[in-house]
């Protein structure tokens, strides 16, 4: 189950819950920092929790496959093919670079209902925005 904030402001305000399997257990070119995913995750899924059934985190949502660039390449459009970064290379990511972090209690693996699991993230998901002024991009050169 992956939660986040897709679109936020033009489709809703509030978080949204979508669920999914893990397809494989590695990424583009079998990186294994990586899993896949089948939960559609959309702008604004970045940085969300990615849940197991029994509602422990095991990944960060990351990215989706580029639909556009996969059709111009094989003809086909992929459907359903987005990425989680594991909670292990989170792990490693936080320990080089010395950033203190905290790890819950190890839950039992009984499955939790995906309402209860979202009530429960509300707790600790939030939204942040970045926004950037143009006129101090411009000024550093970062204008499109």
């Amino acid at each position: 189950m992956a939660i986040g904030y897709p679109y936020h402001g033009l489709l809703t305000s509030d978080f949204t819950v979508t669920t999914g399997i893990v397809s494989s257990l590695s990424g583009i070119l079998n990186d294994t920092r990586f899993l896949q995913i089948s939960a559609a995750v959309q702008p604004g899924n970045s940085g969300g929790p990615l849940f197991d059934l029994g509602g422990s985190v095991v990944g960060v949502v990351a990215a989706k496959l580029d639909a556009v660039t996969v059709a111009r390449a094989t003809g086909t459009i992929p459907e359903n093919i987005n990425f989680a970064i594991k909670t292990g290379a989170l792990r490693d990511f936080l320990d080089n670079s010395a950033v203190q972090y905290q790890t819950a209690e190890w839950r039992d693996s009984t499955k939790r209902e995906t309402p209860e699991i979202a009530t429960d993230a509300r707790g600790y998901t939030l939204l942040i925005v970045c926004k950037v002024n143009e006129q101090a991009a411009g000024k550093r050169g970062d204008t499109k």
